[in-house]
């Protein structure tokens, strides 16, 4: 992918999004362009809604419904939620979004468009309580 630099000439193969994240595997624990939104994306849907101080709508309500009986109106609850989260970030898409129950918890999976570069990744999100979100 090419990308301008500060002089508007195409600048082949350069870094788009650079990021930090304790959770990345190098040990340098930098992040690039698409494993960076995916990290963005992780990390705003591992935040219950309500627990940031300063903008208590930001993080998902999954955590609050987990040992909820999984009915029709709270899937779509669920779907709506994911949906709203996943579109908050401008260099992401969504559609495609299914919600399940899991082994103690909430699986949902969603088709992911990672605007910038054009491409599509099927990503299943598992809920759980007092568990990390993990990705499948």
């Amino acid at each position: 992918m090419a990308v301008e630099d500060r002089n508007n000439k195409l600048v082949p193969n350069a870094q788009s999004f650079k990021g930090f994240s304790s959770r990345a595997e190098q040990s340098n624990y930098k992040l690039y362009d698409f494993e960076l939104i995916k990290q963005d994306l992780l990390n705003r849907l591992s935040v219950r809604k309500g627990e940031r101080l300063e903008n208590p709508e930001f993080g998902t309500m999954i955590y609050d419904a987990i040992f909820e009986p999984l009915t029709e109106s709270l899937r779509q609850a669920i779907i709506d939620d994911i949906t709203k989260n996943l579109n908050a970030d401008p260099r992401l898409n969504t559609s495609d979004i299914v919600v399940s129950e899991a082994d103690h918890g909430i699986s949902v999976q969603a088709t992911i468009n990672y605007v910038p570069y054009n491409i599509t990744e099927k990503l299943t999100f598992n809920f759980a309580e007092n568990s990390t979100l993990r990705l499948s």
